[in-house]
């Protein structure tokens, strides 16, 4: 097990708490701004916290914090700070993050072929154009 995995998960694995191996999956990137995140890092690159801002405007600095920081204590991003004056702090996704792309994609397609089918005029939170 990685030592990159934080306390909860751990301990969430080791208690037994996960029926299977899907619902620790669905633990790395469960969260309600960790899929478009890990996508932006993923198939865009490195991010600074105001440009992921940006993308999100309706999550708080609290929340979005929060949710990067688990994502560091996970391993599939990596924050990378430089001693300049203001501090610059970068956000990429490492290559296990990466490994998780593949079944973002593959969701974003079944949402977008399950939409169509409801035939439904949908309206997103976010730029749609910018995740595609």
């Amino acid at each position: 097990m990685t030592d990159y995995l934080r306390k909860e998960v751990k301990n969430k694995l080791i208690n037994g708490d996960y029926s299977c191996a899907k619902e620790f999956t669905l633990s790395m990137f469960s969260g309600k701004w960790k899929i478009v995140i890990l996508y932006h890092l993923g198939i865009d690159g490195i991010y600074r916290f105001g440009e992921l801002k940006r993308l999100l405007p309706q999550a708080s600095n609290k929340m979005l914090t929060k949710q990067l920081r688990e994502m560091e204590a996970d391993g599939i991003i990596s924050r990378t700070i430089y001693p300049e004056i203001p501090v610059r702090v970068d956000y990429s996704i490492t290559d296990l993050g990466q490994s998780l792309i593949p079944i973002i994609v593959a969701m974003y397609e079944w949402g977008e072929e399950r939409l169509k089918s409801m035939k439904q005029d949908v309206k997103f939170s976010i730029n749609e154009e910018a995740i595609k």
